[in-house]
């Protein structure tokens, strides 16, 4: 109710201007994201790299209206792979499957992903197909699927919130890479996905779970929550396998760096770009801390 009623008002006309038509609301937004130019991430990811943090960047983006738009977005990426290669950054890329076309042209989306590992192959690192609103969850595992079985060097994103994971995750986990769970920040029904805390939370230790007792795969665990947290590490003290946790950039800082000293693989996610509005809005429905942060900060408190 609480991220329905957030993405609600921050799709107000007013609000948006209110954020991103200020100097204030600007300023606000770049706690969260690291800026709208790829030169921009490059100086965030190589601060966090320097920190002992791995990255995990993204063009902000998604649901094209055109393919020419698709292919810039693809574009795009590939700068940001070159900048990886180049610049020898500790870091991936992920990528919303409806900014390269999905929805719109599905083999366009299948060719721009294919494009993409092919061009992380040749930098030597990896690529993540974020999890979008449930009407696509389908197609995008069918494109990674097809993409990973020739490439073998993508991860997927999967959320705890959605009652179909778990069945999804029987076909994903055989395919290897790395798997990204996180909560879910989409406002979607309750036939589709749980909408009481607790049980998303029930449903994110049982997955975190099945994903750490997993060898073929490797676990990245998308939590700012320590009861979430603490239940991993017990179970990553029993895994000869690697895995880590994933946490979103300008989010619990304090915490990344705890658990990088205590000795824990840290990858955060840096997005950049001009596109920024509605990722902005998706954390601020996920979590009540960040959303009492940014008010505060408008007003300025």
């Amino acid at each position: 109710m609480m991220r329905a009623a957030v993405l609600s008002v921050t799709e107000r006309r007013t609000v948006r201007r209110l954020v991103t038509e200020t100097r204030m609301g600007r300023a606000v937004a770049g706690r969260f994201v690291a800026g709208d130019r790829l030169s921009d991430a490059v100086v965030v990811t190589r601060g966090l790299n320097d920190a002992g943090m791995a990255v995990s960047m993204d063009h902000l983006g998604e649901h094209v209206t055109s393919v020419d738009e698709a292919e810039r977005a693809t574009g795009a990426y590939v700068d940001c792979l070159h900048a990886i290669e180049d610049e020898r950054l500790d870091a991936n890329i992920s990528v919303k499957l409806t900014q390269l076309g999905m929805g719109l042209d599905d083999d366009v989306a299948a060719k721009n992903l294919e494009r993409l590992a092919v061009a992380a192959q040749e930098a030597g690192t990896t690529v993540t197909v974020d999890m979008e609103e449930s009407e696509h969850t389908s197609t995008t595992i069918d494109i990674y699927e097809a993409t990973q079985r020739e490439h073998g060097n993508l991860g997927i994103a999967v959320q705890s919130y959605l009652r179909r994971t778990a069945a999804d995750l029987d076909r994903i986990v055989p395919l290897g890479g790395h798997i990204r769970l996180c909560k879910g920040a989409y406002a979607e029904p309750e036939e589709l996905a749980h909408q009481d805390p607790d049980d998303v939370d029930a449903s994110f230790d049982r997955l975190a779970a099945l994903l750490m007792s997993s060898p073929r795969v490797v676990p990245a665990i998308a939590t700012h929550d320590d009861d979430r947290i603490e239940p991993v590490i017990a179970a990553g003290a029993a895994r000869a396998e690697p895995w880590e946790f994933q946490m979103l950039y300008g989010v619990r800082r304090d915490r990344q760096v705890e658990l990088v000293r205590a000795g824990h693989s840290m990858r955060i996610y840096v997005p950049y770009g001009e596109a920024w509005y509605p990722y902005l809005t998706r954390r601020l429905a996920e979590r009540p801390a960040n959303l009492t942060f940014f008010a505060r900060a408008l007003v300025g408190r």
